[in-house]
């Protein structure tokens, strides 16, 4: 995730105000300059920070923190707030007409950002509620931009209007919209040419569009990974033509990830979405408070099980959980599992979501090892796969040849499913005669 840095250093900082038990207002000060330097380090804007800093000292540095029991708790509480504040502090979500009218809504952005894969995405966002979304490819000065956009558009089963490259944007928005109409389409999103900069062209073309048709949501498109540049464009595109929110794509790169933080306070306008991953179903609602809980190392459990939710069947997971508590599993089992936690973005996204779970700097989880343990169970037969007792030395050797591994790969996943197995036998012991609680325990898959 785009915080892990600072995540780890605001998680030093609060471990020590913890471990002080007291404070006096010289700790408190200390402890939020040291914040300071984590918020400026991820690029979030510096008038930002003095602000913030400000005004969590203000209420940090009153007698009935500095008395109270548990002092380091209270200041760290006001940090949260301050951050979920300083995003927007709820969720807004994108305005929609009425489901019997059209919904015009312009994407914009510059070149690079992810613009027209974010709006395959919201396509099939909008989808997914019911709505009947028509894509109008309107960049035409990049062939393989309307190409990238029929592509993604027949993947998510949204039909794409497009009349090629010799047409103006505005007569192709207009023909869009009667097309929309005639074929029962609610909603029309027009997807933009970008530039690498903002000039004048670019805004006159987006000006000329919303002259010739009403739009109802303008929503700019901005890279992550720029930092203040993002904020800088958000501001620029919102001076020039008006914008109604930000979708911040690549939210899950290499970067310090401060535009999150900054961009409401610096434009007035909010995030409405977060790009989380190269999928065209990573993409996320922006929860303000989900975000500085993620931010300050507490996890994300709503948007965790919303994740499972949507890509759990929940008949398999019921099924699922009565194989675990009679610890009945098989390989088959544990490569559907596997399976699960990549479409839910790997394991390393189900543990940036989960309260504590946040790995220390320069640590990642390299999810590239599942593929090495799918490859293995593939090369199992199905008697192997559903009764692993059977698994001697001379079936394992051949086991590792078909997968391209190395014997001590398939003795070593053999007896981490022998553990495991051990392990929910135990636990199903300890759970019996109790009530079974549903929940995560019932959505998530048993093999995290």
């Amino acid at each position: 995730m785009a915080f892990d840095n600072l995540t780890a250093k605001l998680q030093n900082v609060f471990k020590n105000l913890r471990s002080k038990g007291r404070l006096t207002e010289e700790d408190v000060k200390a402890a939020l300059k040291e914040v300071k330097i984590a918020l400026l380090e991820a690029d979030v804007n510096f008038k930002v920070v003095k602000s913030f800093v400000k005004d969590v000292q203000e209420k940090a540095v009153g007698q009935d923190v500095l008395n109270s029991l548990t002092p380091g708790q209270m200041v760290i509480k006001y940090v949260n707030e301050e951050m979920v504040s300083l995003m927007g502090g709820e969720a807004v979500e994108l305005k929609l007409q009425p489901s019997d009218e059209i919904t015009v809504i312009m994407m914009c952005g510059l070149q690079g950002a992810g613009k027209t894969t974010a709006i395959a995405k919201l396509a099939g966002q909008l989808k997914s509620k019911g709505r009947r979304p028509l894509l109008a490819a309107c960049d035409i000065y990049r062939p393989a931009a309307i190409d990238q956009l029929q592509k993604n558009g027949d993947k998510q089963g949204v039909p794409v209007f497009s009349m090629g490259t010799n047409h103006k944007p505005s007569d192709i928005v207009k023909a869009a919209y009667e097309h929309a109409g005639k074929n029962g389409n609610n909603v029309l999103i027009i997807d933009t040419a970008g530039r690498l900069h903002i000039d004048e062209d670019m805004m006159n073309e987006l000006k000329e569009i919303k002259e010739c048709i009403t739009v109802n949501q303008t929503v700019l498109v901005v890279d992550a990974m720029t930092g203040q540049d993002a904020v800088n464009v958000s501001s620029s595109f919102d001076e020039k033509l008006g914008i109604d929110g930000v979708i911040l794509t690549k939210l899950d790169g290499d970067t310090r990830g401060g535009a999150a933080l900054s961009i409401r306070a610096v434009t007035g306008k909010p995030i409405l979405y977060a790009g989380t991953g190269e999928k065209l179903t990573d993409l996320e609602q922006f929860y303000p408070d989900r975000m500085a809980s993620r931010i300050l190392g507490m996890g994300d459990i709503l948007s965790l099980i919303e994740k499972a939710e949507a890509e759990i069947d929940e008949d398999k997971a019921k099924e699922m959980e009565k194989k675990f508590r009679k610890a009945e599993f098989d390989f088959n089992d544990y490569l559907e599992q596997m399976q699960q936690m990549k479409k839910m973005g790997g394991l390393s996204s189900i543990l940036s979501m989960m309260p504590g779970m946040n790995l220390p700097s320069g640590i990642d989880i390299d999810d590239s090892a599942l593929a090495k343990v799918e490859a293995i169970i593939f090369s199992m037969t199905k008697d192997e796969r559903s009764r692993p007792n059977i698994l001697n030395p001379s079936r394992k050797q051949r086991i590792a040849k078909g997968a391209g591994v190395d014997i001590s790969d398939v003795n070593r996943l053999v007896k981490q499913f022998e553990q495991g197995k051990k392990m929910m036998k135990q636990m199903s012991g300890m759970m019996s005669g109790k009530k079974a609680k549903r929940g995560l325990f019932g959505k998530m898959p048993f093999g995290m």
